[in-house]
């Protein structure tokens, strides 16, 4: 008798998420599983599929995202597996959904706003009790969460403008404990955003200690990515080297036009801690960043794109000069009007952002904002845009490369274990794509667009992508840490 498969892709192109080279093999696919690689010739499968022509790939790994929310609003997350993404990792920045034991205040205290300004989140009381949302109303894609050190100095303190006291910090380590008991994966800080500021480098340590003992994650925005970047960088290595954990520098980048060309500096930086503490780091394909709109930030920066305004909706997708313009006053007085808001920054240098992707350790994170009204594409299109724009068209690294930074690195570093590999008992975590049309369509006059070249994605073995349309299935699942040994 023939192999049966449940899905049985023939002819496919396969990088297998581990840096190896290409080769031609078919995919057999039971259950949740990637049953077997290699030729399949006289096999069968329920469901067969040509992917001649196309590249078999592990389904991307999103490290670095603000989905908390969206998982369980809009579950087909098609702004993710449009773009082949299979895995998003969500509480970064230090903002995450839970725990919110009481009605969160209002209005909500930015950054929190990024995630959900209607304010009706406090039903997640635990970190557990979301996790268990999460697990009983799947989405289309795995996520695994972070829990917001922002979030918890939110529930914890009645003024956020001042480190915490010793009480404070203990329910904090409380709430740490819960959170990384119930399945979360490490702690996340946003030390360079107002309700964080005033925390000392101690509180953050304290506060982190109690996922120690579960080999948790201690993921950063770090207190500064501008002039006092070596100092948040030296702030970091210290954290996580006093809490004994894995460092996770999120969207490293070099902010304002003093800062370019740094990153040759902090990368050596990072690179030489490397060898004394496990730190990795991630970055998105853009020189533009997104997040609240605040006036420090829109000074700094050569253009400003509002992406959303509360109090003043008409001017979103508009440059601020644009609006400063038409309500005739000055840059401070412009922000202040349309607070609460969130902007897009061109801070960056293109130089910085291509050494930074070609650095052998750096993973693809999107940081997008899907509740923007008018969002940076990297929500639409990081991933294409890795593939398309900066490996086949700029030659920046190898497809090969391209492929291992979205998939198996990350998963080997977040401890996703059998995820991100095309091989024999992995998970069928699968995602196909043309190498010759991939490409990103999102613009920032556009930026939602369904990118090309991503043909199938399947999560857990089941299809949720194809012929440019999500199947509205959602087999997603709530992923754990197996901490790295």
């Amino acid at each position: 008798m023939p192999q049966a498969f449940d899905i049985l892709i023939r002819n496919a192109t396969v990088i297998d998420g581990t840096g190896a080279e290409r080769c031609s093999a078919d995919v057999g696919v039971s259950g949740d599983r990637i049953a077997a690689v290699g030729d399949l010739t006289d096999a069968r499968g329920k469901t067969e599929i040509d992917a001649a022509g196309l590249i078999l790939a592990p389904g991307f790994i999103d490290s670095h995202t603000h989905d908390d929310r969206i998982l369980l609003s809009a579950g087909e997350m098609t702004a993710k597996v449009s773009q082949g993404v299979t895995t998003v990792v969500g509480g970064n920045c230090g903002i995450s959904l839970a725990p919110m034991p009481k009605p969160v205040r209002k209005p909500v205290t930015p950054p929190l706003d990024l995630l959900d300004e209607s304010g009706d989140w406090y039903r997640y009381r635990r970190f557990a009790d979301y996790l268990e949302a999460l697990g009983e109303q799947p989405a289309a894609t795995n996520s695994a969460m972070l829990v917001g050190h922002t979030t918890l100095r939110a529930i914890t303190m009645d003024e956020l403008d001042r480190p915490a006291t010793p009480s404070e910090i203990a329910a904090m380590q409380a709430h740490v404990e819960e959170a990384m008991a119930a399945g979360a994966i490490g702690v996340s800080t946003g030390l360079a955003y107002p309700p964080a500021q005033a925390a000392t480098t101690e509180e953050v340590i304290e506060v982190c200690q109690p996922m120690a003992a579960y080999g948790g994650l201690y993921a950063t925005h770090m207190r500064d990515e501008g002039d006092h970047t070596i100092d948040s960088l030296e702030e970091s290595f210290r954290i996580a080297r006093a809490v004994g954990v894995q460092l996770l520098i999120s969207h490293h980048k070099l902010a304002g036009a003093n800062n370019h060309g740094r990153s040759v500096e902090t990368l050596a930086l990072i690179e030489g801690q490397m060898r004394k503490q496990h730190v990795c780091l991630d970055c998105y394909p853009y020189a533009a960043s997104s997040t609240i709109l605040t006036a420090d930030h829109a000074r700094g920066s050569p253009k400003t794109i509002v992406t959303w305004s509360k109090s003043l909706p008409q001017y979103t997708g508009k440059e601020l000069d644009e609006v400063m313009a038409m309500m005739g006053c000055d840059l401070d007085e412009a922000v202040r009007r349309l607070q609460p808001a969130g902007a897009i920054y061109f801070r960056m240098h293109e130089d910085d952002v291509r050494r930074i992707l070609a650095y052998a350790p750096t993973m693809i994170g999107s940081d997008g904002l899907p509740h923007d009204e008018n969002p940076h594409p990297r929500l639409w299109g990081t991933f294409p845009r890795i593939l398309g724009h900066y490996s086949r068209d700029t030659g920046l690294f190898p497809l090969e490369t391209a492929v291992h930074k979205m998939t198996g690195l990350t998963a080997l570093e977040f401890g996703f274990a059998d995820r991100g590999v095309v091989r024999e008992g992995a998970y069928a975590d699968i995602t196909l794509f043309d190498p010759d049309t991939v490409i990103d369509r999102a613009t920032f006059e556009r930026p939602i667009a369904l990118s090309e070249g991503i043909d199938t994605v399947l999560v857990n073995g089941t299809v949720v992508w194809r012929d440019g349309r999500s199947t509205g299935a959602r087999p997603g699942r709530v992923l754990r840490r197996q901490a790295p040994q």
